[in-house]
């Protein structure tokens, strides 16, 4: 049932509102029932830029390299576009200026995902958390202001030391931040970006079995990957990973969630981490690889829409609580049997999904 877990929605559901989801996931399978005659999407699905820092020595070299090689490797199989900064050397510009570039470029959209990792080492003063570079280190706050305006969904991935800062400064709403370690002053090498980007594309970290493994499931099995490495060399653990996706600045640690579902009270009115990130997908299902940013972004607001109405449940009488809900689940499923047509015949692609 692609992106959402519909075992949490069942939870809560009678009557007709249960005639309504069953319904949709019924026309669900059916439409992604192999076989299928699907149009190729020419588009990319999302653009990611890679910033691979200074290593310092040769064994950070060599694990960096291979870390990138997982994207470059994924971006051979899917369908994104893989823009990589710090593999090669650049004589005219710095690896921060080169950055501030290819962020610039991506500004002027608004639909397709845009992925930001930046694999290496990073220093934190007490003030600010920076990520190690070939020649000027860039900070949370540089990359704050490189990304105001921005409108698109973004995640950005932060693999580093000392990358907790970068959480507290960038989260913010449509937003989703990985750090390797909780605060500034973790300030030990981290091995989470090898275990993340090893995850990314592996079917072996696909939780809940749709096909494909979204940036969610790749930060579970890059956390308990990273814990194993610890465990199994008998070291102390320097470095505690946290996901951010609903904005408020806060994060979640792994042993939060129950497979993908987060088990946690947000604070607040928050809607719980993680359900955002679920939506991101690096190498996306063949049913998902058809759909246009667009209509993948309506898509996913109206889910986060259901999930939110439940959260609020205690807030509505039983009777507007199943309208509200009622209402949403037709509005999707009115929105996949339009993507159905369009599937159908492509000729006759109106744009009413979106609408």
């Amino acid at each position: 049932h692609h992106l959402f877990d519909w075992r949490m929605g069942t939870q809560a559901l009678e009557g007709d509102a249960m005639i309504t989801l069953l319904s949709l996931m019924a026309f669900l399978t059916e439409a992604q029932t192999p076989g299928s005659t699907v149009s190729e999407a020419n588009e990319p699905s999302a653009n990611v830029i890679l910033v691979v820092g200074l290593p310092g020595n040769e064994e950070f070299e060599r694990e960096f390299a291979e870390s990138a090689k997982y994207w470059l490797d994924a971006a051979e199989a899917a369908n994104f576009e893989l823009t990589t900064i710090g593999l090669e050397r650049d004589s005219e510009h710095s690896d921060k200026e080169l950055l501030s570039q290819a962020l610039a470029a991506q500004k002027q959209e608004q639909h397709r995902q845009l992925w930001i990792v930046l694999l290496g080492h990073g220093t934190f003063d007490g003030r600010a958390a920076k990520f190690n570079i070939r020649g000027p280190d860039f900070s949370a706050d540089d990359l704050e202001s490189w990304l105001s305006g921005f409108s698109r969904p973004i995640a950005l991935v932060d693999c580093s030391s000392s990358s907790g800062p970068f959480l507290n400064k960038l989260s913010a709403e449509n937003r989703i931040v990985v750090c390797a370690t909780r605060s500034g002053f973790e300030l030990n090498v981290t091995r989470f970006g090898k275990y993340f980007s090893k995850s990314i594309a592996d079917l072996e970290a696909d939780l809940d079995k749709d096909g494909q493994t979204s940036l969610l499931e790749a930060f579970l099995a890059g956390a308990r990957l990273t814990s194993e490495f610890y465990q199994s060399d008998g070291r102390l653990v320097t470095e505690h990973s946290l996901l951010d996706d609903n904005g408020d600045g806060k994060g979640t640690q792994p042993d939060w969630f129950r497979g993908v579902r987060p088990i946690k009270k947000a604070s607040g009115a928050a809607v719980l981490d993680g359900f955002r990130a679920h939506q991101f997908h690096l190498v996306p299902s063949q049913f998902e690889q058809q759909l246009s940013p667009e209509v993948r972004q309506r898509r996913d607001a109206l889910e986060l829409e259901v999930i939110n109405l439940r959260e609020r449940k205690s807030e509505f009488d039983e009777d507007e609580y199943f309208k509200q809900l009622e209402s949403k689940l037709i509005e999707l499923a009115e929105l996949y049997e339009s993507i159905e047509k369009q599937r159908q015949d492509p000729a006759n692609n109106s744009g009413a999904a979106v609408n």
